[in-house]
């Protein structure tokens, strides 16, 4: 096969932003024409939008190409500068984008069975010819290519499992993912499929020692005891503990909710009070907000909380809560108006329990519960709670203002599905780091299995895939940390991150053939692992939809 002609890195930098271009421009068309398709009287009508959910959530996934592609275009023009930009780095952009720009012109994947076209958006051939323009047209030829999957994979050999490509972190980002890839290696890794198989909680040794490294307090203010770091810290630290397992990755997830609940809702009181124990790992918190037959549905929340004297009395189901035995705090979500039956009836309780055991989980008067058993994400435990008169002091009320609850709660989404993306890489980064090296030392047919394009086109798109969403990740992350909105940003990386993880670690199962499907395998954890990401924080359906009615609403 003869190889794509190349493309000098400069070039190659303008050849990105044109295709980015592009992308966009045929964006703007699909986004006219399925607004089109789900409007009345020039505004956005629901019932419309229902029937052409396919469409409408189509033009969610084409709008996170394409600004996944301008960031791997802004990716590659910033380490071109900075002298970084080498030959893996090259074929990472290269393969990446060639295959974006592929997906585009010939079918998104939205699920394994479920694709979108051009066609579907109300584009014409008129429309795609124009998107087919010479930049992406070049960078269709020159990017995903057998000649540089085959180099890229060869570079992954050499170098052997671990991070593919220079993520572009300053040197204090960067030493803080060696520190967590270190501790992840020695007190995570060798133990992590031991737990899981066990359905163990991780040790408290453990999670002493992720407090001591100051997880729980990464981007809670210094003035409250944290170390008051931004979000793109946050992500590092989320994707490295999060490849060891993703279990030890969503630690920190309970306490950033809470404390960014806290800090965006709370009195100055309340700040006090819990911020710097949250930080130091004093008070684990656990998020209660999800109810039986509710899933995303908030408005519909059923649990009551009544005022009596200086407590409410709160009678109610929960379900899918994790971590809630060992935790201290509950961030509980409530309906504190019963004639309200919208969002504004909804109030979040800063609810205070003993810690409790396998033996007796919740020791605690007007509370009890059953573990949920779950295929992955072990580790912390998922449970219904029953709760029936359990009070909570009136004090902890959230912002000491009623029907602040649901406005108190989109407020920590960005934070949330962003930390998801970056816990989404860790998973993938796990399972092409397995499928690596299995794939170099399983030897078939006199070498080893790496050797096989089938096998080693798979890791190339891995690590092109971990690359772009990486990026949009940390873009995501940067848009939070400068006060702008990014609710769909954010939408846009859990979507693709979920995605990606499970594309990866599905294909690291395949890499393993039939050991893939044991159980001593830890491939066989990270497949487990994997699945919920496209669930939890918003299942995918959920995300596309509000990217969507974002983009088709005028961005309200």
């Amino acid at each position: 096969m003869m190889p794509a002609a190349r493309v000098d890195a400069p070039d190659l930098a303008a050849l990105l932003k044109e295709a980015a271009d592009a992308a966009e421009r045929l964006l703007a068309r699909a986004r006219s024409a399925v607004a089109a398709s789900v409007s009345e009287d020039g505004r956005l009508a629901p019932a419309r939008l229902e029937v052409e959910q396919h469409a409408a959530h189509g033009l969610a996934w084409l709008a996170t190409y394409a600004v996944a592609l301008r960031q791997l275009a802004g990716y590659a023009g910033r380490m071109i500068a900075a002298g970084r930009f080498g030959e893996t780095e090259e074929l990472l952009v290269r393969i990446g984008a060639g295959e974006y720009l592929a997906q585009i012109s010939g079918g998104i994947p939205m699920s394994q069975g479920e694709f979108v076209r051009p066609v579907d958006l109300g584009l014409g051939e008129a429309e795609v010819a124009a998107f087919l323009g010479e930049a992406v047209r070049t960078l269709l030829r020159s990017g995903n290519t057998a000649a540089n999957r085959a180099r890229l994979v060869e570079l992954m050999r050499a170098a052997g499992p671990g991070t593919v490509g220079d993520p572009g972190l300053d040197e204090t980002l960067e030493a803080m993912r060696a520190e967590m890839r270190r501790f992840a290696e020695s007190e995570v890794v060798p133990h992590a499929h031991r737990w899981h198989l066990a359905n163990e909680y991780i040790p408290m040794e453990v999670v002493e020692r992720v407090a001591e490294l100051g997880v729980f307090g990464l981007t809670i203010p210094e003035a409250y005891g944290g170390l008051g770091l931004g979000k793109e810290s946050m992500c590092v630290v989320s994707e490295e503990l999060s490849r060891g397992w993703i279990a030890v990755g969503s630690l920190g997830t309970r306490s950033e909710i809470a404390a960014e609940l806290i800090l965006t809702g709370g009195t100055e009181d309340q700040k006090a009070r819990w911020l710097p124990r949250i930080a130091s790992g004093e008070i684990l918190p656990t998020a209660v907000f999800t109810e039986p037959n509710t899933g995303s549905d908030l408005a519909s929340l059923k649990t009551r909380a009544v005022r009596d004297g200086d407590v409410y009395k709160v009678t109610g189901q929960k379900t899918w809560i994790t971590h809630p035995v060992r935790a201290d705090l509950m961030t509980l979500l409530v309906r504190t108006n019963p004639d309200e039956k919208g969002y504004k009836g909804l109030s979040m309780l800063l609810a205070e329990k003993p810690r409790g055991s396998d033996a007796d989980p919740f020791p605690a008067a007007g509370m009890s519960g059953g573990e949920i058993e779950v295929l992955g994400y072990r580790g912390m435990k998922e449970y219904d709670i029953s709760f029936d008169g359990f009070e909570v002091k009136a004090e902890n009320l959230l912002g000491g203002e009623e029907g602040q609850g649901f406005k108190q709660l989109m407020q920590t989404f960005e934070s949330a599905r962003i930390q998801t993306a970056a816990r989404a890489i860790g998973v993938a980064q796990s399972a092409m780091e397995l499928g690596l090296q299995y794939a170099l030392d399983r030897i078939q047919f006199g070498k080893p299995t790496v050797s096989f394009p089938r096998v080693a086109d798979k890791l190339a798109m891995m690590a092109a895939e971990i690359l772009i969403t990486r990026q949009l990740t940390y873009f995501a992350a940067r848009e939070k940390d400068a006060g702008r909105r990014c609710d769909v940003e954010a939408g846009m990386a859990k979507l693709l991150g979920a995605r990606v993880a499970w594309a990866a670690a599905d294909n690291a199962v395949q890499i393993h053939g039939g050991n893939g499907f044991a159980l001593e395998y830890p491939v066989s954890r990270v497949l487990c692992d994997a699945r919920i990401l496209n669930i939890f924080e918003g299942a995918a359906e959920i995300q596309a939809q509000v990217i969507a009615r974002r983009l088709l609403d005028g961005g309200n």
